[in-house]
């Protein structure tokens, strides 16, 4: 009788990619970032263990959106006192905050447990093309 395979914690051999997300669609490349963060591009991709890769987003703040969701999408956050609700729309998170945009598409498409915090650690975006991480020699991924 065979068996199923299942991943060791410690036998997970993890790359860094780079992706450029200049041009790209918002929604597009964080689904795209999201399966590589979990692992699912992998023949050895187990639901249960942290199979994934790290990625580097460069040039976030060149992301487009579709549509009218510069003006139309909100994003929330609440302070926790009675009245604190803010609120900020895209256009001017991608202003002033662009890191952000991209992190909190792909954590929305990550698991909600403590599995998919882990997996976001492995996550580095940055609005600029400088980043700090020649030393791990990353790969540039190439979209399917």
């Amino acid at each position: 009788m065979r068996t199923t395979y299942m991943a060791k914690p410690g036998a997970v051999e993890r790359k860094w990619y780079i992706i450029d997300a200049e041009g790209k669609t918002v929604g597009r490349l964080a689904t795209e970032v999201a399966s590589i963060l979990r692992g699912k591009h992998k023949p050895e991709f187990t639901p249960h263990i942290d199979t994934g890769d790290f990625v580097i987003i460069i040039n976030a703040e060149k992301v487009v959106f579709t549509g009218k969701k510069l003006q139309n999408k909100i994003y929330y956050r609440h302070s926790l006192y009675p009245g604190g609700l803010k609120q900020t729309t895209a256009g001017q998170m991608l202003a002033t905050k662009p890191e952000r945009v991209l992190t909190y598409a792909i954590k929305g498409m990550l698991p909600h447990n403590s599995l998919g915090a882990k997996q976001l650690t492995k996550l580095r975006v940055y609005a600029g093309t400088e980043h700090g991480h020649a030393a791990q020699n990353p790969i540039p991924w190439e979209s399917k």
